[in-house]
């Protein structure tokens, strides 16, 4: 998911993704929200895609160090390639939630086409093996059975959409987009994570050590800790604390 950072309607709704309207090719970009806290907490969801290449540590040595728990939709090329974060993951269940980003981080789309340049999956066959492969691939790493899914680019057919959920997956929407997939300057991310409220979802990335966007979430994330928010995982957001 690669477009400018967009903040999204604001509906309170339980953790379930609300499809967007259908954009002219037929696509739809799901939104998410966690459910109001009866104590009045301040919650914020982070979610971070692992998409592929290497590991922002950056990113993951600020979670662990400032006890910031997150999402991570990982997808099976990312898990091979970055061994050490895994066992990162793994040694702070406390704070991480590992999800399905896919298999090959392919878009999980039913029909032939493209989006951000990248080929969608093309059939339901292929669709199905997206995402039960991204599972496979999690569980062979030593995580827990996924289940929430989040496609490549974020965005599906609503005939996907159905057909994710019957195979028993939750699909994560999110009403932040941080860091616009990552292309995002420091400033303009660390300026779109800080606006962050209650029951936002915010999706950036933590797979691109290069780009400057990695330093400006970490920036935002600090800003809004200081603020009195409380961090929760999509799994921790499901009820109210």
């Amino acid at each position: 998911m690669r477009r400018a950072a967009l903040l999204l309607p604001l509906v309170l709704i339980a953790t379930a993704a609300i499809a967007g309207p259908l954009h002219p090719n037929g696509l739809t970009e799901p939104s998410l929200r966690l459910p109001p806290s009866k104590a009045g907490t301040l919650r914020v969801a982070l979610t971070l895609d692992a998409c592929g290449g290497r590991t922002d540590a950056r990113i993951l040595s600020a979670l662990v160090e400032h006890r910031i728990p997150a999402t991570i939709f990982a997808t099976g090329l990312w898990l091979r390639r970055n061994p050490d974060a895994v066992a990162v993951l793994k040694a702070h269940p406390e704070l991480f939630e590992v999800e399905d980003h896919g298999a090959r981080h392919v878009p999980a789309i039913d029909r032939p086409m493209s989006v951000y340049g990248i080929r969608s999956a093309g059939s339901p066959e292929a669709v199905s093996a997206e995402v039960q492969g991204g599972a496979e691939a999690l569980v062979a790493a030593g995580l827990a059975q996924p289940h929430w899914f989040r496609g490549a680019t974020a965005k599906y057919t609503p005939s996907a959409m159905a057909q994710i959920s019957a195979l028993g997956y939750r699909i994560a929407g999110y009403s932040i987009n941080g860091d616009g997939g990552s292309l995002l300057g420091a400033a303009a991310t660390e300026h779109h994570v800080e606006a962050a409220r209650d029951g936002d979802v915010i999706i950036a990335h933590i797979n691109q050590p290069t780009h400057p966007a990695g330093a400006g979430l970490v920036k935002g994330l600090l800003a809004l800790k200081a603020r009195g928010v409380v961090f929760v995982t999509l799994k921790e957001g499901e009820g109210s604390v």
